[in-house]
C-alpha cells in the first residue's frame, strides 16, 4: 500500500525580500517614490503590496539570517515589474524614480512582443521593470492575471 502524498503548495510568492547596503537610503528611495512601511522590526522594512509584502534588509543581516553569514549578495540576476495601464503612466513611473535617485538603465520605449517598457536600478542595484502590456490587461484594482489563468 503507497503512502497518500502531501498536496503541493499552490504556485505563490508572498514575500519578496531585497538585500540593501544601507536601509534608511532604501527607505529614503521607496518613500521618494510613495511608498511606506507598513511594518518595521529591527533592520527590516515591510511593505504591504497587493496580495504580497516586499521586505528591506540589511544584506549582512539577510545573509546571516539565510544562514550564510559572510556571503556577499549580488544583486540584478533577476527583474521585479510594476505593469501599468498606459505608456504615460509608465513614463510618469520612471521619471519619479529618477528625480528618487534611481539609475536608468532603459528608457522606456515600444519593445518587441507588442508593449512597452521600460528599466531602473534602485540605489542598491536591483533591477525594476516598468512596462505596459496590451496583452496582460489590469484588473481595476491594478492586479495582473494572466488571461488564460483566469
Amino acid at each position: 500500500m503507497s503512502a497518500a502524498k502531501t498536496p503541493l503548495p499552490a504556485q505563490r510568492v508572498t514575500l519578496i525580500t531585497l538585500g540593501v547596503a544601507d536601509l534608511d537610503r532604501a527607505k529614503t528611495f521607496y518613500a521618494s517614490l510613495g511608498w511606506s512601511p507598513a511594518e518595521e522590526q529591527d533592520g527590516v522594512a515591510f511593505y504591504q503590496l497587493q496580495g504580497l509584502v516586499l521586505g528591506l534588509f540589511g544584506k549582512a543581516a539577510l545573509a546571516a539570517d539565510q544562514g550564510r553569514a559572510g556571503a556577499a549578495l549580488g544583486t540584478g540576476a533577476m527583474t521585479l515589474a510594476q505593469n501599468f495601464g498606459t505608456e504615460a503612466e509608465v513614463d510618469n513611473a520612471y521619471q519619479a524614480a529618477l528625480d528618487a535617485g534611481a539609475t536608468p538603465l532603459k528608457r522606456p520605449e515600444k519593445v518587441f512582443w507588442g508593449g512597452y517598457s521600460g528599466y531602473f536600478a534602485d540605489p542598491d542595484g536591483h533591477v525594476w521593470e516598468l512596462a505596459m502590456n496590451p496583452f496582460w490587461p489590469l484588473s481595476d484594482d491594478g492586479t495582473l492575471t494572466l488571461p488564460d489563468a483566469e
